[in-house]
């Protein structure tokens, strides 16, 4: 029986090779990875694998839409699986986790320009950034201990 990835491969008229399933597999457990994590992971699966046929892979899956790349600013790229909705992405300043987040107008492009300068827009990108659950209980961690160290430091004054 044929794999559904290997369907997907033929589909979008990509050859079927082990490179390739070895990155689609690690994308499937590794959402918004940057190419060292899947380099790292499809490594796992083939040692002799080189980072430059991983480079290769992903720029093939992303030209044929099977994955699609995102360029968070200050960030390495990362890649996805999720393609073809338009989604948008939540991305943590201090630790740099990344979440999909549909967007609430559906259809793309979800923003409109104020003056589109004669072109014709078809998508629109959208990042939100803030701190990510886990850092904002560290932050306030922290915050607790600063406080705690100078109403230590005050009383021995």
């Amino acid at each position: 029986m044929e794999t559904t990835w290997a369907h997907q491969l033929r589909a979008v008229g990509l050859r079927v090779t082990r490179p390739r399933l070895s990155v689609l597999d690690v994308l499937s457990t590794h959402p918004h990875a940057d190419a060292d994590t899947i380099v790292t992971g499809a490594r796992a699966q083939h040692p002799t694998l080189s980072p430059q046929t991983v480079y290769g892979v992903l720029e093939a899956l992303v030209s044929v839409g099977l994955a699609r790349r995102i360029e968070p600013a200050g960030a390495p790229a990362l890649f996805e699986l999720r393609v073809g909705d338009n989604h948008h992405h939540l991305v943590c300043r201090s630790c740099g986790a990344v979440a999909d987040v549909d967007c609430a107008v559906g259809a793309a492009p979800c923003l409109s320009p104020s003056d589109a300068s004669g072109f014709v827009v078809d998508e629109a990108e959208v990042v939100f950034w803030g701190l990510c659950r886990d850092c904002q209980v560290e932050a306030a961690a922290e915050s607790v201990q600063i406080d705690e160290h100078e109403i230590r430091g005050g009383a021995s004054a």
